[in-house]
């Protein structure tokens, strides 16, 4: 369940983003119950998960990317709760109510703001995981102090291979393993392996040639459908050229992103390492675009020497372990 936000943190918007994500929340159970029940199913816990892969269904798990929609309502978390969220990302691309943001460069609380430390034990009291990925390092710091029970970072990559404000350094890893936590690598070539001047040239003067803008949603609503089918096809046009940047310049590939779930594995323990892909906001990179490559991820790290047991846990065993220490950790807290 991704909401993005206005610029304003104010009523209006927040009402917004709660609407935004009640739709979003009803796709899911429509999915899970009305139109695919016999091929997925909806799972609010770890046993879940198991159980539900037993019968060869897909485990749906809800997630919120952005605290935004909470507003200024601690209520609502335990309304998400009850719709099935089992985890938050505290923020997003901006600055909002909760944290500041690891994108601008200005802070807006220094960290964790008052209400979001209330946010941070009331997630810890529902057994909810927090989600540190996004987040500014001075928040992160914030959480590791506050939170009573592991973290999570859901889909982030390693500052000493890649300089890019949404990976963690390596201070960072060593805590969210003291903390008992997992940070799940992420498949976005951005944050993997820094575009080179020569590569960042070459975009910029594609699109330039191609007239070539990014569009966000709502200028897309916005357009009749004559100019949503110009910018399809310029879009196309766009992709096939870029097949010549990335020949040129290449991004990062599959073995870059096992390099960086081998340097977190280095750096915080086998026990404290996953896969986050974020296929849906970016990611895929050379040779594991799309699930239908996960396989590949598995090849590679059984040709550098991970045993089964450690693939597991990367996998997804370590961010199960994580899911049940935080609902037990809730249940001390109630």
């Amino acid at each position: 369940v991704y909401v993005g936000q206005r610029p304003a943190l104010d009523e209006a918007g927040f009402k917004a983003a709660y609407e935004a994500a009640m739709v979003k929340f009803e796709a899911v159970r429509r999915l899970t119950e009305q139109m695919h029940p016999d091929k997925c199913h909806l799972v609010t816990t770890p046993d879940g998960v198991r159980k539900t892969v037993r019968t060869e269904k897909r485990a749906i798990m809800i997630g919120i990317e952005n605290g935004y929609p909470i507003g200024n309502d601690l209520s609502l978390i335990g309304k998400y709760y009850d719709l099935g969220a089992r985890y938050i990302t505290l923020s997003h691309s901006g600055h909002n109510q909760i944290c500041d943001s690891s994108g601008p460069e200005q802070p807006m609380h220094g960290g964790l703001s008052e209400f979001g430390k209330r946010v941070v034990t009331e997630m810890n009291r529902l057994g909810m995981m927090i989600d540190v990925s996004h987040v500014s390092e001075k928040t992160f710091w914030d959480v590791i102090k506050s939170s009573k029970a592991p973290i999570i970072a859901s889909h982030s990559g390693c500052m000493a291979l890649s300089p890019h404000d949404r990976n963690l350094t390596d201070e960072q890893l060593r805590a969210l393993a003291r903390n008992g936590g997992v940070v799940q690598i992420v498949a976005l070539g951005s944050f993997l392996k820094p575009d080179s001047p020569e590569r960042r040239q070459a975009l910029a003067a594609l699109r330039q040639e191609l007239g070539f803008q990014r569009t966000g949603r709502q200028d897309r609503q916005a357009m009749s459908a004559e100019q949503r089918e110009q910018m399809e096809k310029l879009f196309e046009v766009y992709q096939e050229r870029m097949k010549e940047v990335d020949a040129r310049y290449p991004t990062a590939d599959l073995k870059v992103f096992v390099d960086h779930i081998d340097h977190a594995i280095k750096v915080a323990g086998i026990d404290h390492v996953g896969i986050g892909t974020d296929f849906d906001g970016g990611g895929g990179i050379r040779g594991f675009n799309d699930h239908s490559e996960a396989l590949n991820v598995t090849v590679e790290l059984l040709r550098r020497g991970y045993s089964g047991k450690q693939i597991r846990k990367i996998w997804g065993e370590n961010l199960l372990r994580v899911w049940r220490q935080v609902e037990k950790a809730g249940e001390r807290l109630r």
